[in-house]
């Protein structure tokens, strides 16, 4: 029915979960009245009540991990780690919100004082992904509920049940349900909800295409808060390293985790030419060993498929398209089941293509390119407008200092995959890759304003000059 959102599991196809499609003008008018009690309560009540929801949902962590596994297609162990980092997001949440927004005083002449403390938005809509359906989301959602506000959440319609299962868990810790408020449908429903009048702010994880439209849209907006966490061409640059297993494990892991649909996973592989022969012999061997299956195979698969079959499809001919353009295959992306979006992983040579498209290829795509120097590795590496993440495998700190130096990202990392960032840090790109509002530990910065007020117990002034005589 047009009315209503479906949900299929990747893996097989099956229907999963079905829900009518929200009204977001009434989803976003109950989050208006009830903000205000919500964000009255003493913040150490709000933080209660996030506590009780990291206990609910480790309560319920198995069955939410089975749900992420086969609404998303990824391995379930790693949906298990999905719903950990939603757990731990709290406790980090808490004391980031310490951290960046803490009351503070400061004497002032007079006898004065000048105090600093920090307010809530009030509504804040948010819009997560299909990659990662719960911790994104929860990303936002966490922060924002601390400091005060109610919240919006429109899942992906690739991934409704998720959302709905996470929006259970606050529920039943006590977050009121006016203040989190769930809406189902497809991107209608998301350009409505971002556009709402009702809204004081926008936090959206998802692809470059949208969040620049979302910026145009709200360029006319100063007064509702914006927080873009965009896409990814990220580099990771393999140099002067005697040991190419691990280079090479370290290559597997930044560009194949996930199936690759990780906004930090490596698109582009630069490497010395001197290594190149060996290193992409140790890297295809290995691929070839790698598992594609479906959630719950035995023996677990290190990636599942990718969301759906329309981006299996997308995926197939942005690689045909490479070969087209120029582009030398070394291992071709492989479909194993016809209907299905299972990919086996593919690497391709583009160092002689006369133009490389600067596009994020979301999914097990890796691209490799030839440098001489380091110099030309770095020019290499900057070669897009995205600025999220970015990897140097190297013996030589030198090497990294030049890196780190002058790689254009917001993760910079050394003998580490481009992925897996940590929780306890901020999350955020340049470029294409982000408004400069970072998330994960910084994400209480967009969840709250700064109130500065100069303060004394009574009133006392006077006017030294500039006065006639009485």
């Amino acid at each position: 029915m047009a009315d209503e959102l479906l949900s299929y599991e990747p893996a097989t196809g099956v229907l999963l979960w079905r829900n009518p499609l929200s009204d977001v003008d009434a989803e976003v008018a109950a989050a208006r009245g009830g903000w205000a009690t919500w964000a009255s309560k003493p913040l150490a009540f709000r933080i209660e009540t996030l506590r009780r929801f990291a206990n609910v949902v480790r309560q319920r962590a198995e069955p939410f991990a089975d749900l992420i596994a086969r609404e998303t297609g990824k391995p379930l162990w790693e949906a298990r780690t999905e719903v950990d980092t939603v757990v731990a997001k709290v406790d980090i949440s808490v004391t980031a919100y310490a951290e960046r927004t803490a009351q503070r005083r400061m004497d002032a002449q007079l006898g004065s004082r000048v105090a600093l403390r920090h307010k809530p938005h009030g509504v804040l809509a948010v819009l997560g992904p299909y990659n990662f359906p719960a911790h994104l989301p929860n990303g936002h959602i966490v922060p924002a509920l601390i400091a005060g506000n109610a919240v919006v959440f429109k899942p992906s319609e690739k991934t409704p049940a998720s959302g709905a299962f996470l929006v259970d868990c606050y529920r039943a810790a006590g977050v009121p349900e006016e203040c989190i408020r769930l809406v189902i449908g497809g991107p209608a429903e998301g350009k409505a909800l971002a556009a709402h009048p009702g809204i004081d702010g926008l936090l959206f994880t998802g692809s470059a295409r949208t969040g620049l439209a979302l910026n145009r849209a709200f360029a006319d907006k100063p007064d509702k808060i914006l927080a873009l966490e965009m896409g990814g061409n990220n580099p990771i640059i393999v140099w002067d390293t005697p040991d190419l297993h691990t280079a090479a494990v370290l290559v597997i892991q930044s560009a194949f985790t996930t199936a690759g649909q990780r906004c930090t996973a490596a698109r582009r592989l630069i490497v010395d030419t001197k290594l190149y022969d060996a290193l992409i012999d140790t890297i295809n061997r290995m691929v070839g060993r790698i598992i594609v299956g479906a959630p719950h195979d035995d023996p677990a698969p290190f990636m599942g498929s990718v969301i759906d079959n329309e981006a299996a499809d997308q995926l197939t001919e942005s690689y045909l398209a490479l070969m087209m353009r120029g582009a030398r295959p070394i291992r071709h992306l492989e479909r194993p089941v016809a209907d299905r979006p299972f990919l086996i992983p593919a690497l391709i040579d583009v160092t002689d293509m006369p133009e490389r498209p600067d596009l994020e290829l979301f999914g097990p795509i890796l691209q490799v390119i030839r440098a001489d120097d380091f110099d030309a590795a770095i020019h290499e590496a900057n070669n897009t407008r995205y600025g999220l993440s970015a990897s140097l495998i190297s013996q030589t700190p030198a090497l990294y200092d030049r890196f780190w130096a002058n790689a254009r990202a917001g993760i910079v990392n050394w003998n580490k995959p481009t992925n897996g960032a940590s929780s306890g840090a901020p999350f955020g790109g340049i470029g294409w890759s982000g408004n400069h509002r970072p998330s994960a530990y910084y994400a209480a910065d967009y969840c709250a304003y700064p109130v500065v007020s100069s303060e004394a117990e009574s009133a006392r002034a006077s006017i030294g000059i500039g006065l006639r005589d009485a």
